[in-house]
């Protein structure tokens, strides 16, 4: 059972959630708890809340047991205003939480879905020629929720308002999701890893998975390099469904110091490491 959440605040999970009522037909339900509104498939629930997304920590009391990992529909917020279909997994690296969760924690991540939704993303908004100036892309890790029992993928819209209540967008994403729950009990395999370095948006980590079958739980940008350690490595490693194999690491932005913080890490782990 797929749990597919969203802020009834936010126009471009509520544009999406309206996308997946009209094409899937889902019944109203009351299996949500301190939801607005509720619905639920054959194989999954759709609840939105009151609440953003980046707290949504309640979801484990809110919705059924049976629920086998959270789908948020959300927002994603850039100054560069770059458009965007996006993919994350969620979690602090720091030892702030300005944007829910806490601090040096990290949700699970579920590697296979979050691959299988962005070669999706890739391949629809190729089908939208008007939609193929979108950058389709993994986020690295950050924000919340992160503690949570279940793994939690978020998928997003980028990144203002004109792309938020754009129908098409609802479209590509709600598509995407659609393709998700008709393939979830058979989904492809992949190589499961860890990434280490490249920006918010780890270009190099995406055009791997992308053209490989690596598939990325956590992802650890370049601007929190400096809370890397053995604890954390071993934090992202842990938070990740499937049996981790891979650490990529994006070479031109690391250090030599963090270079080896994390060769020895793999060593230790018997982890293969691969350079990019």
């Amino acid at each position: 059972m797929l749990g597919i959440v969203y802020s009834v605040k936010d126009p471009a999970g509520s544009g999406v959630a309206k996308y997946l009522l009209s094409e899937l037909k889902p019944v109203e339900s009351n299996v949500c708890r301190g939801s607005i509104t509720c619905f639920t498939g054959d194989t999954f629930v759709l609840g939105g809340f009151s609440e953003d997304v980046i707290f949504f920590d309640f979801l484990d009391e809110r919705l059924p047991q049976n629920i086998e990992f959270y789908l948020v529909l959300s927002r994603h917020s850039s100054e560069s205003r770059i458009k965007s279909y996006t993919v994350h997994a969620t979690g602090n690296f720091s030892d702030e939480a300005l944007a829910g969760g806490r601090p040096r924690e990290l949700g699970i991540a579920h590697p296979l879905v979050e691959w299988f939704l962005l070669r999706a993303l890739y391949k629809l908004s190729r089908d939208f020629p008007e939609r193929s100036n979108y950058e389709v892309s993994y986020e690295a890790t950050h924000h919340g929720p992160t503690n949570l029992s279940k793994p939690v993928v978020f998928i997003e819209i980028g990144s203002s308002l004109e792309e938020w209540v754009d129908s098409m967008n609802h479209s590509v994403i709600g598509e995407s999701v659609k393709l998700l729950i008709n393939a979830y009990s058979s989904l492809p395999s992949c190589r499961v890893c860890i990434g280490v370095g490249g920006g918010h948006y780890p270009r190099k980590h995406t055009e791997l998975a992308l053209n490989q079958d690596y598939c990325y739980g956590h992802i650890a940008s370049k601007h929190v390099l400096d809370y890397i350690n053995m604890e954390t490595l071993m934090k992202m490693k842990e938070k990740t469904c499937g049996e981790v194999n891979y650490v990529i690491v994006e070479k031109k932005g690391t250090r030599l110091e963090q270079r080896k913080l994390i060769e020895n890490y793999a060593r230790a782990n018997n982890l293969t490491l691969k350079y990019i």
